[in-house]
């Protein structure tokens, strides 16, 4: 009866490796994105990666199953693909990263044959600093970054400018990009300086800054923003529009604005993020067809309304469906009246910093995350933790051998 029962296991094991592989996928695509950038099918949205298999097994006869990943910065993304311990066939790094990825040798160039509804692509976004040529990227997205505050908590007063994340009225309360680019842009902007000087006396006129900031922090956050700023955890955050738009779905209560200079210009980041693909991609093709894929209206519109940010594509923008289910407050933040794209990109966008200056602002990041300020209070905080343990633990300890002597 034993051996029978064992056979039977075998026997249903072997039938399910059976069944499994027939269900396996043909081919595999691996996708490395922003975390919630993306209609991933949540809240009655569309699942584009689920879309993209069905489309493709009915397009060419051929399954294949999307592996998505994500990551929270573009530094995340450069250092996972440097380390060569991944196998990406898509990323969506932004403007200055794309730029460094094509100096490094690190991106394919790409087949625009096969990326045919590229041409809804609008020409402001063809030809920019980062890929002149249009070579290797195929722009996904653009936006701007502003500050979300707690209208509960902040006085409008106290809006317009770079000076509210400075503001001692609020801290405790304000969140400072975890990235060095952004969190430095940040000061640069508001003090006026070029955010791709090579100047070193200028960045560290900029850490200075950040450091004069630091006490007031809550923290330094990336995604951590969504949960902070619509459980009304902080009052004041750092970041891109596009987010915000998403933010304010859950918390109602949450205002934003683009800081300007003394002269009532955007004194912020201007960017693009699109879609490449890393060097020596195993599935090359299948990467260009998910690009092309992703370009057309009806998933270029689903993913546009998800992630609540500009769309560099025509057929969006155009698109009578998309301008009412975002609505005016939305359509005025993302695409603001009187703004020229064109004319402001260059000057409002990061640049690939030059290997040495690169070097100089990575070591004035880690001087800024070893300073004191927030970090004591850290290390306070730690050290009560760590005090707390050895009280539970002699406690323990001691309880244990009154017991023992109990029982002798």
């Amino acid at each position: 009866m034993k051996k029978f029962l064992a056979a039977l296991a075998v026997l249903f094991a072997f039938c399910t490796m059976l069944s499994l592989s027939a269900f396996a996928a043909d081919r595999v695509l691996n996708v490395y994105n922003w975390g919630e950038y993306i209609s991933d099918g949540s809240e009655g949205s569309l699942d584009v990666n689920a879309e993209f298999e069905k489309w493709y097994a009915e397009t060419y006869g051929e399954t294949v199953k999307v592996v998505y990943t994500t990551y929270a910065s573009n530094e995340d993304l450069y250092a996972k693909l440097k380390s060569g311990a991944a196998g990406y066939d898509v990323i969506l790094p932004s403007d200055y990263m794309i730029a460094r990825m094509i100096e490094e040798g690190m991106l394919e160039k790409l087949n625009f044959d096969s990326i045919p509804n590229y041409t809804g692509i609008s020409e402001s976004f063809r030809g920019l600093y980062y890929d002149a040529n249009d070579e290797y990227s195929v722009p996904f997205s653009y936006g701007m970054v502003g500050i979300i505050y707690d209208t509960t908590v902040v006085d409008e007063a106290d809006t317009g400018t770079w000076d509210l994340m400075w503001n001692e009225k609020y801290a405790g309360k304000i969140l400072q990009f975890n990235n060095s680019r952004d969190a430095f842009g940040t000061a640069m902007y508001r003090a006026g300086i070029d955010v791709n000087t090579e100047d070193r006396a200028a960045w560290q006129t900029a850490l200075d800054a950040l450091k004069a900031q630091k006490p007031l922090l809550q923290g330094y956050v990336m995604d951590e923003v969504f949960n902070k700023m619509e459980g009304g955890e902080a009052a004041v955050a750092a970041y891109y529009a596009g987010d915000y738009l998403s933010m304010v779905e859950n918390n109602d209560k949450l205002g934003f604005y683009y800081p300007t200079d003394k002269d009532g210009n955007f004194a912020t980041n201007l960017f693009v993020d699109a879609y490449c693909i890393p060097k020596g991609a195993a599935n090359k093709d299948l990467a260009e067809a998910y690009i092309n894929f992703s370009l057309s209206e009806k998933i270029a519109v689903a993913n546009a309304e998800v992630v609540c940010y500009a769309s560099p594509n025509a057929a969006v923008y155009e698109s009578a469906t998309y301008r009412e289910d975002m609505g005016d407050e939305a359509m005025e933040i993302l695409y603001p009246a009187d703004f020229d794209f064109g004319a402001n990109y260059n000057k409002m966008s990061y640049h690939n910093l030059d290997a040495e200056t690169l070097a100089a602002v990575n070591t004035l990041w880690e001087e800024l995350m070893l300073d004191g300020g927030m970090g004591a209070a850290i290390y306070i905080i730690a050290a009560v933790i760590v005090a707390l343990i050895v009280v539970f633990v002699f406690y323990r300890r001691t309880v244990k051998k009154k017991r023992e002597k109990m029982y002798e």
